[in-house]
């Protein structure tokens, strides 16, 4: 529920300050399993404008674990293709991006970010053990060793809240980082840029419809910004004063190359943006930890900013809620930074090295870029790559037996009698045990007690063809032939994933499943509650 009066709030188990997106994917996970979580947030209303536009597809299936799969296909779009250009309108680079890509969802989804933000309010809404308070500021942050105090000040009232944890999500300016004295590492890479959202009255279709223009002149970048909606940026040349650039004169002039005047199209609005490239380097200190904004800043050019706040998100969701029902003690969210750190840092160095591309305003240095990436292209070799791809986990919670352990593991449609779809709609999210349908003697002992304290649910794993009537409860059909090939590829009979979609761990059969089951449960015996 939302809410002004915090007279009425008991102890939560998490405390979330700040209910932007990552806020919300957070605060609603841990709710959906049971936990009392109460979110802080300093605005009265949900901000009404886009920020990010675009995310991949690894954050769509976080999203829809969240429970707005349906508003992800009401305020988003597949975004089919992303292509750089110099000024003349030479291809540098084109990337085609599937429909339906490694998680079923598009590789990348292009959407309008009030509508996603409307839809997990709304979400978090149904949920009656979360409660948010809107209009209220944190001012004082107390990290005890069993849990928190936060002194809350609201528009006629300050009092103190108690939890378990708290998360910061609340953005670049972070109270909760302040308050626990993170520093962060910059990597020197800023940038002003022009960002302009459009509406346009034609409904014209961009090609390509997602754009960077690589002009010496005026780097631009021009995309969907979801259905019905553009998004322009335009990069603040050196000496450019920034009120000239703020001026909406300036922005319908920039704008007027594109044939978008204020005959045709509404602007919805306009901003200065600083893009920046840093990282905390503590995510956590005591009972406080950091997600989002809050723990890393970086560029747009690889996409890769709020979907690493989701990724977040995900990772912590299930830690905390081991923690919170005693299978772990609090060193097991020590490897939240251990394993999202290296991941964030990742994407930042892809993110600037793109951007050095992308803001290159010398037309010498230009043309030899130029040159460099149409040839690479001709040659089908271009080392550019727009985005992130996916990374493997390398430390943190994993089998140390290698093989699958730490890659992400696909999603695509399965079946069982009565029902057929998406993996995730019909198994649900939690621990999940991927069994080949004809490695019977994975199971010959039954599932290892540690597994079952975790209520990982098995899933035999048919071949596509398999009549339905003929599948168990414990089994689906693949439908779109994607788990077994999977499976084969991993050289495994069962994988052990992760609540977080990550694999665990790899098996052949009932010695290699008991054996990687005492490895889980050594690895949360380090953190697990006693007595």
């Amino acid at each position: 529920m939302t809410d002004s009066d915090t007279s009425s709030v008991g102890h939560s188990d998490v405390l979330v300050v700040g209910y932007g997106p990552v806020g919300q994917v957070l605060a609603v996970l841990l709710a959906q399993r049971g936990w009392r979580v109460t979110v802080l947030e300093r605005w009265p209303q949900p901000f009404p404008m886009p920020r990010a536009v675009s995310f991949d597809g690894e954050s769509a299936r976080i999203l829809a674990a969240a429970g707005v799969a349906a508003a992800i296909r009401e305020h988003g779009e597949s975004s089919r293709e992303y292509t750089w250009t110099n000024a003349a309108g030479d291809v540098l680079l084109h990337v085609d991006v599937p429909d339906r890509g490694y998680f079923g969802w598009p590789d990348s989804t292009s959407m309008y970010q009030p509508g996603i933000e409307a839809a997990l309010a709304a979400r978090g809404a149904t949920i009656p053990n979360l409660r948010v308070l809107r209009g209220h500021v944190a001012t004082r942050l107390v990290n005890g060793p069993e849990g928190v105090e936060l002194v809350v000040e609201g528009a006629d009232e300050q009092r103190v809240l108690t939890a378990d944890w708290v998360v910061g999500c609340d953005g670049a300016n972070s109270f909760v980082r302040t308050e626990i004295g993170a520093t962060s590492t910059d990597l020197d890479f800023s940038n002003d840029w022009l960002t302009c959202d459009v509406v346009l009255h034609d409904g014209r279709e961009f090609r390509p419809n997602n754009q960077q223009v690589c002009d010496p002149q005026r780097p631009t970048t021009v995309v969907s910004a979801g259905p019905g909606h553009r998004r322009w940026e335009f990069m603040r040349l050196p000496g450019e004063p920034v009120d000239v650039l703020r001026d909406t004169a300036t922005v319908w002039r920039l704008l007027e190359r594109y044939s978008v005047t204020p005959d045709n199209a509404t602007l919805l609005r306009h901003a200065v943006y600083t893009f920046e490239a840093r990282c905390a380097d503590e995510w956590r200190r005591g009972r406080a930890l950091l997600a989002g904004d809050a723990a890393h800043l970086m560029p747009p050019f690889a996409g890769q900013g709020m979907c690493s706040g989701f990724r977040d998100a995900a990772n912590l969701a299930w830690k905390l809620d081991l923690v919170l029902r005693g299978l772990a003690a609090d060193a097991l969210v020590d490897s939240y930074q251990d394993e999202r750190r290296a991941h964030v840092q990742h994407a930042l160095r892809m993110s600037v090295d793109l951007g050095k591309v992308i803001c290159q305003t010398d037309p010498g240095a230009a043309r030899d870029r130029d040159e460099v990436m149409i040839a690479a292209r001709e040659r089908g070799t271009s080392g550019v790559r727009p985005r992130s791809s996916m990374q493997r986990l390398t430390t943190g919670l994993l089998a140390r037996s290698g093989g699958p352990a730490g890659g992400l593991v696909p999603q695509g449609t399965v079946a069982r009698a009565g029902a057929s779809g998406w993996f995730d709609d019909l198994v649900g999210y939690g621990f999940v045990l991927l069994v080949d349908g004809g490695a019977s003697d994975v199971l010959a002992d039954g599932l290892p007690a540690p597994l079952r304290d975790l209520d990982v649910r098995v899933v035999r794993v048919l071949p596509a063809g398999t009549p339905v009537a003929d599948v168990g409860d414990d089994a689906v059909v693949d439908v779109d032939d994607v788990y077994l090939p999977y499976l084969s590829q991993a050289g495994s009979r069962a994988v052990l994933v992760r609540p977080d979609f990550y694999a665990f761990g790899g098996v052949d059969d009932a010695a290699g499943l008991a054996a990687v089951a005492d490895e889980l449960h050594t690895g949360l015996a380090a953190a697990a509650v006693t007595g």
